[in-house]
């Protein structure tokens, strides 16, 4: 998920659009994963509307749905603020992972097509071409190679909460840098997963995502903790 992913409503009574309470929410979740929200900072209504040049019920409505996901925290007479992104956190998140995208790519390797090969392919082709130049545009590309896998599920409950998961993981993983080991074991993990699917060889495919969501996982905490030792040296 980017900051750019916004949904905008009708125009107001000044004629101006504005964004909808689901564009404010994308915005604001964003931003808290992303880090650009702080750790425990206060996060006021009418600040929050005049950033996003919105009115404060939508503000409002953004944040209760927050606070049902766990990223925004409310205490009496101290209003929201940002709940702190820890190492459980995104420990927990990745479990999530571990466990959905197998169910979900058992299904693609006993139904893909040549076709389907193809297009994870070529969409492997772009990654390995970028080499992680471009960071944002590196994760466009790797979330398209995994809807390319589970994006005609027919468990939509399941593609929901799977897209769900990767929408969080990927606004926390611009938090920080991939190191580069893990850069040559994302393009080898990927060409040995199309290599299973082109053969549909079901558990071999589910072995080698299960490897390449682990590490992911383990890389990206490890990565926040270099991240925020640094931060702490620096106070």
């Amino acid at each position: 998920m980017t900051g750019s992913s916004v949904r905008v409503s009708k125009a107001g009574s000044d004629g101006a659009a504005t964004l909808s309470s689901g564009g404010v929410y994308e915005r604001i979740r964003h931003q808290i994963l992303a880090g650009e929200l702080k750790a425990n900072e206060r996060l006021k209504i009418s600040e929050l509307a005049k950033k996003h040049g919105t009115s404060t019920n939508p503000v409002r409505e953004a944040l209760q749905q927050l606070r049902g996901e766990g990223l925004v925290l409310f205490a009496p007479n101290q209003g929201a603020r940002v709940r702190p992104i820890d190492m459980d956190f995104v420990r927990d998140v990745s479990e999530v992972g571990l466990q959905m995208e197998p169910y979900l790519l058992r299904w693609f390797v006993q139904t893909a097509s040549p076709e389907d090969v193809e297009k994870l392919e070529r969409i492997q082709q772009q990654i390995e071409e970028l080499n992680f130049a471009d960071k944002p545009r590196h994760t466009e590309l790797n979330d398209a190679f995994h809807e390319t896998m589970y994006g005609r599920h027919y468990n939509r409950v399941a593609y929901d909460v799977w897209k769900q998961h990767r929408e969080i993981m990927s606004s926390i993983s611009t938090r920080v840098p991939i190191a580069l080991g893990r850069r040559e074991a994302i393009i080898q993990e990927h060409r040995d997963l199309i290599d299973r699917i082109r053969a549909q060889d079901v558990e071999g495919a589910v072995e080698v995502l299960q490897k390449h969501i682990s590490d992911a996982g383990r890389h990206l905490v490890d990565q926040l903790r270099v991240a925020r030792s640094m931060e702490a040296e620096h106070h």
